[in-house]
């Protein structure tokens, strides 16, 4: 059965995460409504992790197995007829019948947005946490550059979560400034249970003048979530790229067709487990 690989886009306000539930209204759901209506097929699609409720994607990557006699690329234009407008399919491709979406993915971008301003943005409410402070910037940069490269982020896990190791690795850590847009963008190999958010909360911390650059360090070598920042709120995070040859931005320009290069959208920086 030929199995299909999809980059889709999303904006997660109206969505209780990816993953199906019984009880909310999820990205997965929306998706495998609309397979059914384009195959008459009951589709299971397989993402390459769960982003959490209101958490967006500009490069999420799922698979999905099919019988329909359709070319692949035009599953996108199928799709998108029957998603809502929150969700669109930017790209779909035949790849080979092993591929995965999750365990084939060798890491992650991800993006957390800031509006830094006296007042909140009406356009960008839904997608940037408003801090109306000024942020020093040169501060959190200084201590993003912290958790570069491999280390036990066991105080930047969500409390209570689970996980046979806490080590992790991250590869680009940066702060990035466009007038009122603070940014933070991380890459990595996997991330933590709302390791990226309690990251980016704590940022915002150095950048209020709430705690010191080298509290990040503290924090690592402390292991104590306490000893680390608060988790900034979810509607601030979005997944960027999925990587599945290495974290680099080499061959960017290069379309996924086999499941083993880095997926990337045209119009945009675009496409492992979400760390929510």
């Amino acid at each position: 059965m030929p199995r299909i690989r999809m980059v889709l886009e999303y904006e997660g306000t109206n969505y209780a995460g990816w993953q199906r539930q019984h009880n909310a209204r999820t990205v997965q759901q929306a998706v495998e409504e609309a397979l059914f209506s384009v195959t008459g097929e009951r589709i299971a699609v397989y993402a390459s992790g769960r982003t959490d409720s209101a958490v967006h994607a500009l490069g999420q990557v799922a698979h999905f197995d099919t019988e329909a006699r359709m070319s692949p690329e035009k599953f996108a234009f199928a799709l998108n007829t029957h998603l809502p407008p929150d969700v669109r399919v930017l790209d779909t491709q035949r790849v080979r019948d092993g591929f995965h979406a999750r365990y084939d993915a060798k890491g992650k971008l991800y993006r957390y947005g800031i509006h830094n301003a006296p007042h909140a943005s009406a356009i960008h409410r839904n997608t940037r946490l408003h801090v109306h402070r000024p942020l020093d910037v040169a501060a959190m940069r200084e201590a993003a550059r912290l958790v570069i490269g491999t280390h036990d982020f066991a105080a930047f896990q969500a409390a209570g979560a689970a996980r046979k190791t806490t080590v992790r690795t991250v590869t680009r850590s940066e702060v990035l400034k466009d007038g009122a847009l603070v940014s933070y963008e991380i890459a990595g190999s996997g991330f933590l249970y709302n390791m990226v958010r309690i990251i980016a909360g704590t940022l915002i911390e150095v950048g209020l003048g709430r705690r010191p650059p080298d509290t990040v360090s503290a924090a690592l070598a402390g292991r104590k979530r306490t000893l680390a920042g608060p988790t900034a709120p979810a509607h601030g995070l979005t997944l960027v790229r999925v990587f599945y040859d290495a974290l680099t931005g080499e061959n960017l320009d290069q379309p996924l067709d086999d499941g083993n290069r880095i997926l990337y959208n045209k119009s945009r920086v675009v496409p492992d487990t979400g760390p929510g």
